[in-house]
């Protein structure tokens, strides 16, 4: 059921009672209305808050697959929006080890079957993510990076701010986001099915990513049921290592072995175009295979926040039907802008593309992409003009501040702040992989601030002297 808040206010089942008596309850509790950095204790007006999201699962586990059996209520300024059954589960890789944790989940009809539903204006869908930021205190790293792909030109995961309470346990602040599907909405690329086997109905769509195993398999690890590997062994690969990409749609067990072959020879195609002496040529070269412009957009999202996982985990790719392969859309930015401590990800006058050189025995590298790309002199230019365009509108350094500051006065305002930070008490501790570790949630976002000023003024020097 997907409801108007205009129609339905006394319409709600029980559940929805009890969440509203819940808001109520918290509204009047003063340690949900202070501010972290002030303690004075302030009136939270209701449509001051932050959306509220009520999952149930009567009690039972929500575990890392299968998903399990919940309902669902949403409001906002006291008034239900939604209300449906749901399937949840844990998500996420190495973000499963922190105690706050990140749930997929997947809307349902009265009978259990998945169930496409319009959820914060969105179109509609029956796949959704509440990520949970632990270790990036300022909340905001994945919201801030997406807000900027779009609008830059390049689709991104939809996102809002929200407060989650699972089974009358408040969870925090939490980010309610789109999961990366291919539909009209988001993805926009042809619908391959498993018929198509042959002439152009073989050509697209897909989707495959670069990422760990996680979610993918068919069997342990990388193999032939879920991915196949790059012909071209990445640079500085110092234990032999590999690139693997994984199949995201069709799914590694949709996808027939002619759809492998092709999309898995399309891509050695382009990868031996870019090693090759040609590799420069429109039609004998790169260009003849890639979306040249989708490449350049990836890369600055990436190098302007230095991703440390950037290029090389959480690294999505398209091809539609007749089309040319296409980078993104970008995924999973809670380690970059500065908050990892390790490869020199915290740098702001480093190439997040040149990790390789710096962490060869790491696991997970970069394709040798990026590094050929550099020599061309034709890529160089689109880049610096790309750049250069970007940096006087939407990539400005007032425009990317502004967002921040907006992001965190609606946070502080709502009052989540401080429940936040009082459920999960990591202000001043160190969470892997923190460089910097703020006392106050100001700390934090003024940290993020800095940083990316001081990576904005790197940037501009480094682009325009390549």
């Amino acid at each position: 059921m997907n409801f108007k808040a205009v129609n339905f206010r006394y319409l709600l089942l029980p559940i929805a009672l009890l969440t509203l008596s819940a808001i109520s309850t918290q509204c009047s509790d003063g340690n949900n209305t202070d501010s972290i950095d002030n303690p004075e204790v302030v009136v939270i007006k209701p449509e001051d808050r932050l959306p509220q999201i009520f999952v149930n699962t009567n009690g039972a586990e929500i575990i890392d697959e299968p998903k399990i059996d919940g309902e669902i209520t949403i409001s906002k300024a006291e008034v239900v929006s939604y209300q449906g059954k749901i399937g949840i589960e844990i998500r996420g890789a190495s973000s499963q080890s922190f105690p706050k944790k990140s749930y997929g989940f997947e809307t349902r009809d009265p009978a259990n079957a998945d169930l496409d539903v319009s959820l914060f204006g969105l179109p509609e869908e029956s796949d959704w993510i509440l990520y949970g930021p632990y270790s990036d205190k300022s909340l905001m790293r994945n919201v801030l990076i997406y807000d900027l792909s779009r609008d830059i030109g390049q689709y991104a995961s939809r996102s809002s701010f929200v407060e989650l309470t699972i089974n009358n346990q408040y969870k925090g602040i939490y980010v309610f986001m789109e999961k990366l599907k291919r539909d009209a909405g988001r993805i926009n690329i042809n619908k391959l099915k498993p018929d198509e086997n042959s002439g152009e109905n073989l050509t697209g769509g897909y989707i495959l990513k670069i990422d760990k195993t996680a979610g993918n398999n068919l069997g342990e690890g990388y193999n032939e049921f879920n991915s196949f590997t790059s012909v071209h062994a990445p640079l500085n690969a110092n234990l032999n290592q590999e690139i693997h990409f994984l199949y995201e749609d069709p799914k590694a067990e949709e996808i027939t072995p002619e759809q492998k072959y092709y999309i898995s020879n399309y891509v050695a195609d382009f990868e031996n175009a870019l090693a090759s002496a040609d590799f420069k040529d429109e039609n004998l070269g790169y260009p003849a295979f890639i979306d040249v412009s989708s490449f350049i957009d990836f890369f600055l999202l990436n190098e302007l926040s230095h991703n440390v996982d950037g290029f090389r985990l959480s690294t999505f790719m398209t091809k539609d039907k007749n089309g040319k392969l296409k980078m993104g859309p970008i995924w999973d930015f809670n380690l970059a802008f500065g908050n990892a401590d390790y490869c020199d990800g915290s740098n702001t006058n480093t190439w997040a593309y040149q990790f390789n050189v710096r962490c060869g025995d790491d696991f997970w590298l970069i394709p040798f992409w990026w590094n050929r790309f550099m020599e061309d002199p034709a890529f160089v230019t689109q880049l610096k003009a790309r750049w250069n365009t970007l940096r006087g509108g939407a990539l400005t350094e007032s425009a990317i501040l502004s967002k921040i500051d907006g992001y965190a006065a609606t946070l502080e305002k709502s009052g989540a702040v401080n429940k936040n930070f009082k459920t999960w008490q990591v202000l001043g501790v160190y969470v892997w992989p923190n460089n910097f570790i703020g006392n106050t949630y100001s700390d934090e976002a003024n940290y993020l601030k800095n940083w990316v000023k001081s990576r904005l003024n790197w940037m501009d020097s480094a682009i325009n002297g390549l």
